[in-house]
């Protein structure tokens, strides 16, 4: 365990208020198995610290805790199984008595209350109750979560962008006064051993992209609506906050942007594609990506009538199709809960439905979400020409590849075309009912030819 906090460390936490390693309750709750249930998430998570003493609205107001209830709180603790090692002792602050109990993340994963297990996510404690949640945390557990394991070779002292770390303690309300040391601490995005988390180093690094080879945005603009010619292809590197803002710059010089002046005060930007959709897509590739897969980057593709936002790993197990868009279950839930404190994630599981309602405000057609392998958003532009001329063009680009290349794939058509698998198969379908193409041979070894 740690080292006991003090009076400056809880001022600390207390200003940067709650979020994914803190709790905080104004008193003991009548049920302490609320306490037991936060407590068994920290575990089940990067650890944490529960205030008690202390509002939510960020304000100190002290509490007496006397041995009997010191006893009980410890019992109820010790229900969880594993036994989970906790400190806990109180701290005077500002002439006020602030109980903490604070806890290490757990290294015999998963930690179990009354049979249910606590997860973390964001600055919220969920409980999963469902079979397919339970088997995504044991799966995740058994290889530990990306974001929580150490980047031995990083070095706190030279690789941390300081530019982006003071940014970050303004866009936290963090006091100036307050170590980087400390607030690093804080934060849980360094082990006990001292070897920063692969979180610590997405967010915080000045160069991640040296530790996790594919923590990289690529950022591709094609001439029309196909990927056969690139006109454009940037990789953009650096903590993952500012990955994000170089591929928003680089979308806003390629997307039709006007300028709104309401009432002689600033100009508003419009974007042809609602930014703030544009922002959520980005932000939830840079949160939820897999970052075990190390053969694919985050990609940011725009088409003539098209952007499209791809990262690595469909939805976990612990989403299913009908909780789509109501839900959230992160795969790096420490990324996740350093951009809920940072403002750029509004509320957890909202992010799906506030594209959906962006789009429609802008009277665009609604978003397609792709969901398995890579997960990917589909966010339409408005675009002049018909549906009726983008078909055709479809069509046709599917006729010349099958003259040029006569045993080319379903797979390979994806790509030529941009449509999904099943869109691919329509079209095929649709000209061999019309007599413009048959297959020759087997479906595996046979190939196409084209009749017009």
């Amino acid at each position: 365990m740690n080292k006991q906090l003090i009076a400056s460390d809880i001022q600390s936490i207390v200003q940067a208020g709650e979020g994914y390693n803190a709790e905080f309750k104004i008193r003991i709750p009548n049920k302490l198995k609320e306490i037991s249930e936060e407590i068994c998430a920290f575990a089940n998570a990067a650890g944490g610290i529960l205030l008690i003493g202390v509002s939510d609205d960020n304000q100190i107001h002290g509490t007496e805790i006397d041995n009997s209830k010191r006893s009980a709180i410890q019992n109820s603790l010790n229900e969880i199984n594993p036994h989970v090692p906790v400190a806990l002792y109180s701290v005077e602050v500002e002439e006020k008595v602030v109980w903490v109990i604070e806890v290490n993340t757990g290294s015999q994963k998963p930690y179990v209350l009354s049979g249910a297990i606590y997860v973390r996510q964001g600055s919220n404690t969920q409980k999963l109750t469902t079979v397919e949640q339970m088997r995504d945390f044991f799966q995740q557990s058994d290889r530990i979560y990306f974001d929580e394991a150490p980047c031995i070779d990083f070095d706190r002292e030279s690789a941390i962008d300081q530019d982006w770390f003071r940014e970050f303690r303004v866009m936290s309300g963090l006091s100036p006064t307050v170590s980087q040391k400390q607030i690093i601490h804080n934060l849980k995005v360094v082990l006990p051993d001292g070897n920063m988390k692969n979180g610590g180093v997405l967010f915080f690094g000045l160069a991640p992209e040296e530790f996790v080879e594919t923590a990289i945005i690529r950022c591709i603009a094609f001439e029309d609506n196909t990927k056969t010619q690139i006109i454009d292809d940037k990789l953009f590197g650096g903590p993952l906050m500012k990955q994000y803002r170089q591929a928003m710059n680089w979308l806003k010089g390629k997307l039709n942007v006007r300028y709104e002046i309401e009432g002689g005060g600033p100009r508003r930007e419009i974007w042809e594609v609602p930014e703030t959709a544009l922002k959520e897509a980005i932000i939830n590739a840079l949160s939820h990506r897999d970052y075990y897969d190390k053969g694919a980057k985050i990609i940011v593709e725009f088409f003539k009538d098209r952007v499209e936002i791809s990262n690595p790993g469909g939805l976990t197990s612990a989403i299913s199709l009908d909780d789509f868009g109501t839900k959230s279950h992160s795969r790096n839930p420490l990324i996740f809960g350093l951009f809920v404190r940072i403002q750029m994630v509004e509320q957890v599981g909202s992010g799906i439905g506030r594209m959906r309602d962006l789009m429609k405000k802008a009277k665009l057609p609604d978003p397609v979400f792709k969901t398995e392998g890579m997960f990917s958003v589909v966010l339409r532009r408005t675009v002049e020409e018909t549906v009726e001329e983008t078909v055709e063009e479809t069509v046709d680009l599917i006729l010349n590849a099958m003259k040029i290349n006569p045993k080319i794939t379903s797979r390979e058509l994806q790509d030529r075309t941009g449509l999904t698998r099943r869109g691919v198969e329509y079209q095929i379908s649709n000209l061999k009912r019309e007599q413009k193409i048959i297959r020759v041979g087997s479906t595996k070894a046979g190939e196409w030819k084209v009749l017009t």
